[in-house]
């Protein structure tokens, strides 16, 4: 029995030795209070598998060997290739507003705004899938891709075939997917498809069983990423994939997506995101190619395009939407899929609404994720009481990721309002400063709104307590999201 009892008590100070542990960790390494208790309640709440849950998915290291690469590529290829191309633009409140922001965002990335650019946003899938296979048919020295799902069928096979033919006449084809979110691709006919005819594919964010305690399993390259030649590129929302195959038993409709097609300099900075991802993940250096020309647009569209991922992240993502907040003047329309904004943004749109911006936030009304659409949800009350208009896509599961900001400047790209896009993932976002762009987005949003029911804060204040108890859980956890 004394044995008993000596295996009994080293247990317990074994269990307070690891409690302890990650107390101190999570004060060392500068975690938020939120997320710093989330993780001690955690450890306490449940012995030695809390620790284990923190030791896997506590932090973000990317791997010894990534960072390594991380710190090569910030060495040696800082503001690669990136004349500028700026070009004098008229000194109104709007480009007062968009030079502060590009300011901010250029200290912390290296990559500056370019003006000269030619955007056409783009918002039926199928459409957008289609032309991105015409664009990769015409092609004549090189093609990459970066996406976090590749799903065969449909409109998506289209694109298959385009980088099939490419690559069989000469062309250079490289594809970088997630390892997580193309998974069922990698591992099938796609992937093999693709290396038979000598495309370059390679698998990002991989983690084997044995790394696990040392690189953090579910960092995720969300990037959305299609460049051909030195003539036009892609980002946005959409997914290699055609919503009519896709997640077609998830009970949340098909998934709206948006993306904008590129002609122009910034194209120089997202060839800069691909070749940081490509090394990341091979550790083979970018090759040295002649800089993208400026087009005569008129007006001046200028672009910035903006990255962010564990490794050598400063919160750009945050600290740019928290700027685009606070400098709106008369309307903020917010599109997102995914919304647990955090106590920063959530005062942000709060005030923004409470100094008399039209502050209207877009949302689908159906999520994929049962526990953040409640984690969502438990930020209604304050913003629905400090005049924020909240509405619910009916349609499908709205995917879009955009901000407009006093019908002037846009944010559009990768990410979404949560923690993990904000904080985890490698995403990209463009700041944008062209009329005509953010017209279209407006009109776009507004488009997605007339398929959307209003959250009335009368209604919402009499939700039943089991939805409350929900939002409250979904809330205690959201810092571990």
């Amino acid at each position: 029995m004394d044995n008993w009892n000596w295996v009994g008590t080293l247990i317990i100070a074994l269990d307070a030795l690891l409690v302890i542990g990650v107390a101190l960790r999570v004060m060392l390494t500068r975690h938020p209070p939120g997320s710093s208790f989330a993780w001690i309640l955690v450890t306490l709440a449940v012995p030695f598998g809390g620790f284990v849950l923190y030791l896997l998915v506590g932090e973000r290291p990317i791997g010894r060997s990534r960072h390594q690469r991380v710190l090569e590529y910030t060495r040696h290829f800082r503001g690669w290739l990136l004349p500028g191309h700026q070009a004098p633009h008229p000194a109104t409140a709007a480009s007062r507003d968009f030079d502060a922001m590009a300011a901010m965002a250029t200290r912390l990335t290296h990559l500056p705004p370019c003006a000269g650019n030619t955007l056409t946003l783009m918002s039926d899938t199928r459409a957008i899938l289609r032309a991105l296979a015409r664009d990769i048919a015409a092609a004549h020295e090189r093609v990459d891709l970066a996406f976090y799902i590749w799903n065969a069928g449909g409109a998506a096979d289209e694109v298959e075939a385009a980088l099939i033919a490419a690559a069989a006449r000469g062309v250079v084809c490289r594809v970088l997917l997630d390892a997580m979110g193309s998974k069922a691709y990698l591992a099938g006919g796609g992937a093999a498809r693709l290396r038979k005819t000598g495309i370059r594919v390679e698998a990002a964010m991989m983690v084997r069983a044995w790394q696990m305690p040392f690189v953090r399993a579910d960092l995720r390259l969300h990037r959305k990423i299609a460049l051909i030649d030195n003539r036009a590129g892609y980002t946005g929302s959409l997914n290699l994939l055609d919503p009519r195959y896709f997640k077609q038993n998830a009970g949340v409709g098909e998934w709206v997506d948006a993306m904008v097609r590129i002609e122009g300099p910034a194209l120089d900075a997202l060839r800069t995101v691909f070749a940081y991802d490509w090394i990341l993940q091979t550790g083979e250096p970018p090759a040295q190619e002649s800089a993208t020309l400026a087009l005569p647009a008129l007006p001046p569209s200028v672009v910035q395009v903006v990255p962010s991922g564990p490794g050598v992240d400063k919160g750009v993502n945050l600290r740019l939407i928290l700027e685009a907040v606070n400098r709106a003047h008369t309307r903020l329309l917010l599109t997102t899929p995914y919304f647990v904004p955090g106590d920063a943004l959530s005062l942000a749109l709060q005030n923004a609404a409470l100094r008399g911006v039209e502050v209207r936030l877009l949302l689908p009304e159906k999520n994929d994720s049962r526990l953040v659409q409640y984690a969502s949800r438990w930020y209604f009350d304050d913003l629905l009481a400090a005049g924020v208009h909240i509405m619910q896509y009916r349609g499908g599961l709205l995917h879009t990721k955009s901000i407009t900001v006093d019908d002037t400047l846009s944010l559009f790209g990768t990410v979404n309002l949560d923690m993990r896009s904000l904080h985890l993932n490698f995403e990209l976002m463009l700041l944008v400063l062209d009329a005509r762009f953010t017209h279209d987005l407006i009109a776009l949003q507004q488009s997605y709104e007339q398929d959307a029911l209003a959250v009335e804060a009368g209604l919402w204040q009499r939700r039943g307590l089991a939805a409350r108890l929900k939002e409250g859980m979904a809330n205690l956890v959201s810092p571990l999201l």
